[in-house]
């Protein structure tokens, strides 16, 4: 069986997707109200990009009730990486240090999450 083809998320998309990450479930409204909450977009704009990620199979749609109700297709890690990997290649020539150097120099990191990078190096280094 050939491997599935992955379909890349717009940003609208990938918008949409993590409202529905974070709450599992949500109908065209819910979406609608949270994305409202930072950017002017209508309703039906909304209906109709969940519509179209319905067709392109990055959700699923349960329409057993009058109102329907929405839930990612795709995994977010599997996206999130798949994205990152995308963007290393394209942007950074594949090198994942200019990305985490790039990253670093431009966002002033808490010490909470310097203290993670550090476990993440530690560990890298012990492999």
């Amino acid at each position: 069986m050939p491997p599935t083809k992955y379909i890349k998320p717009t940003e609208s998309e990938l918008e949409i997707l993590q409202i529905l990450w974070q709450r599992g479930i949500a109908t065209v409204r819910e979406v609608h109200e949270e994305l409202a909450k930072v950017k002017d977009v209508g309703y039906t704009t909304t209906l109709k990009l969940m519509q179209i990620m319905h067709e392109k199979g990055l959700v699923k749609r349960d329409e057993s009730m009058r109102t329907h109700v929405y839930q990612p297709a795709v995994n977010k890690e599997k996206t999130q990486k798949h994205l990152l990997t995308k963007m290393i290649d394209s942007l950074f020539g594949g090198s994942s240090t200019q990305l985490v150097l790039q990253a670093l120099g431009e966002q002033k990191a808490s010490p909470e999450e310097l203290q993670q990078i550090q476990i993440l190096l530690d560990n890298l280094k012990k492999q």
